[in-house]
């Protein structure tokens, strides 16, 4: 796979994920941006979210990883975003039909709930995975309410 530019974000709870993932996405040659949070200091997830939403808005990053603790909050502060469809997976075949049905541009994993390992086989499967396009392009395009 070709590198990729990733913007990745967390809050205190995702802080030691994110951590593992840059790691893991950087030994793949990816290139990745990291917004933060850089300790277990509590933190509020939105700080993280705007900033990542933003890179891959302004198309500075092609997908975007966040990390909360459920990976609620950290995805309804990015979806907020125009352009912006961040969905959480918590399993790899969630992912895949993120990307594939959804053209998911950014990844949410809960911390809490995923281990470290089905964290990266998400990340992978998001990172392989082409929209299919098709009947899912006019859902996907309906999405957007007036942003």
């Amino acid at each position: 796979m070709a590198a990729i530019s990733i913007a990745i974000g967390a809050d205190h709870a995702g802080f030691q994920l994110k951590s593992a993932l840059i790691t893991y996405l950087k030994s793949l040659g990816h290139a990745v941006e990291d917004f933060g949070a850089y300790s277990e200091q509590s933190v509020d997830y939105p700080d993280f979210a705007h900033p990542v939403a933003t890179a891959v808005e302004e198309g500075k990053a092609k997908y975007g990883i966040l990390i909360c603790g459920s990976a609620n909050g950290i995805s309804m502060a990015a979806n907020k975003h125009k352009g912006i469809r961040a969905a959480i997976a918590w399993k790899k075949e969630v992912a895949e039909i993120a990307r594939l049905h959804n053209d998911a541009n950014i990844l949410s994993l809960p911390a809490r709930f995923i281990s470290e390992e089905e964290a990266k086989r998400c990340v992978d499967v998001f990172l392989a995975t082409a929209f299919e396009g098709g009947r899912h392009a006019n859902r996907v395009n309906k999405i957007a309410a007036g942003c």
